[in-house]
């Protein structure tokens, strides 16, 4: 079976995508509209940032008022990315190793989507798995 590409994963999509102005209150509410857990924070179609779900969070123990707080301020800016043509596997490799469960997909700077682990097949994470389990025999 080919491996799949971040373009594979991502075609048609219409990722949610706000301003750095926008309030941290409205991206909740369009995140729970849109059943998604991140937003990408973009100026034109350009990424500056990301915002997920744990960001909210953050936000949230640390009493920030959320309609006056912008993504600006608590986004993570310039987050890792991957371009259309990586393989599924890499993109797996790559929130496993960086801890996220949200990974921009962008051309260029261009937006062209994301994936969450949650997009990949059994088959992919229980290569993940098999691949990580070697490598820690051989430590």
């Amino acid at each position: 079976m080919r491996d799949r590409t971040m373009g594979d994963l991502v075609k048609d999509q219409q990722p949610l995508a706000l301003p750095p102005g926008t309030s941290v209150a409205e991206a909740c509410a369009a995140m729970r509209a849109r059943r998604v857990g991140a937003v990408l924070v973009v100026e034109g179609d350009r990424l500056v940032g990301i915002f997920t779900g744990r960001d909210a969070l953050r936000c949230l123990a640390e009493a920030l008022d959320a309609t006056a707080t912008t993504l600006a301020q608590v986004m993570t800016a310039q987050p890792t990315t991957l371009p259309p043509h990586q393989g599924a596997m890499e993109a797996l490799r790559v929130l496993d190793d960086g801890g996220f469960r949200h990974l921009p997909v962008c051309e260029e700077g261009r937006v062209v989507g994301i994936v969450s682990r949650y997009d990949f097949r059994a088959r992919e994470h229980a290569r993940l798995d098999e691949e990580s389990g070697f490598f820690e025999r051989m430590r």
